[in-house]
C-alpha cells in the first residue's frame, strides 16, 4: 500500500499495481469503509482500477490526521475476495462488419478466426472496475489475455456511440461519440449514457457485464426500440 498526495486537497491510496479483480474489490471495499466511517468529514471518494482518490478540505480536515485514519482503514481490509457482482447486465452486441470494422484485424493479430474472437470476447462476465474517459465509459476487468492486441497507431477522431472495443489488455464500450485508439469489434444499440434518464449511466462500478452476440437485424430492431424510449435492461439470472 502507498499513500500519495494529490494536490492540496487530494490523497491517493494505492492498493496494488496491476489491473486485477481482487485489487479492484479492495479499492471498492475501502471506498465503502471511508463513506461509512468518515462520511461526516465531507469527503469525496473516487475509485479507480487499483487506487482510491480521497478529496478533502485541507482546512476543515488536516491531511496528516486523515492519512492516519485512511491507513488504518486500508490496513483492516484483510483479504477482500473479488465477489460475484450483485448485478450482471447483458449487453447485446453486433460484432464485425461496418459496426465492428477492426474485428478481422483482431482475428489476424491473435491468430484466430473472427468467430473465435467473438466467442472468446463474449464468454466472461466482466467486472466494471470504474467509469471514466467519457461519461459512462466502463473500464472492464476480465479480458482473456489471448485477445490482448495493440491499440491503433493512429487513433480515430470519431468513434460512434455504442462501439465495443479492445485496446491492449482491456475492453470497453464508447458511450458517446468521441475520439479513441482502441480497436472496434462491434457495437451495442443500447445507450450507456443518456442525461435524460433518471439514472443517466447504464452501468456502475462494481457491476458485472456480459456481451451477448446478436445479428444485424436484431441490432436494428433494438436500436429502434431504444430510439422510441424503450431501453429496458436485460439482467443475468
Amino acid at each position: 500500500m502507498r499513500i500519495l498526495a494529490q494536490g492540496e486537497g487530494g490523497i491517493v491510496v494505492e492498493l496494488g499495481d496491476t489491473i486485477d479483480d481482487q485489487v479492484n474489490a479492495r479499492v471498492h471495499a475501502l471506498a465503502a469503509a471511508v463513506r461509512a466511517r468518515l462520511g461526516g468529514l465531507g469527503l469525496e471518494v473516487v475509485p479507480s482500477y487499483r487506487s482510491l482518490l480521497v478529496l478533502h478540505d485541507p482546512v476543515e480536515t488536516p491531511r496528516a490526521g486523515l492519512v492516519r485514519r485512511l491507513r488504518a482503514l486500508a490496513g483492516n481490509l484483510g483479504d477482500t475476495p473479488a465477489t460475484v457482482p450483485g448485478r450482471v447486465v447483458r449487453l447485446p452486441v453486433c460484432y464485425g462488419g461496418p459496426l465492428g470494422p477492426d474485428l478481422d484485424e483482431v482475428a489476424t493479430l491473435t491468430g484466430m478466426t473472427a468467430g473465435a474472437v467473438v466467442a472468446l470476447h463474449a464468454a466472461p462476465i466482466y467486472r466494471v472496475h470504474l467509469l471514466g474517459f467519457t461519461p459512462g465509459f466502463p473500464y472492464l476487468g476480465g479480458l482473456d489475455p489471448a485477445l490482448n492486441v495493440p491499440r491503433l497507431e493512429v487513433p480515430r477522431s470519431r468513434i460512434p456511440a455504442g462501439s465495443v472495443a479492445i485496446g491492449g489488455g482491456q475492453t470497453g464500450v464508447y458511450p458517446v461519440e468521441s475520439p479513441g485508439g482502441w480497436r472496434l469489434v462491434g457495437r451495442t444499440p443500447l445507450r450507456l449514457f443518456d442525461p435524460r434518464r433518471s439514472r443517466p449511466f447504464l452501468l456502475a462500478a462494481g457491476d458485472g457485464l456480459r456481451f451477448v452476440a446478436i445479428d444485424r437485424e436484431a441490432f436494428e430492431a433494438a436500436a429502434r426500440r431504444v430510439e422510441a424510449g424503450d431501453g429496458t435492461l436485460e439482467l443475468e439470472p
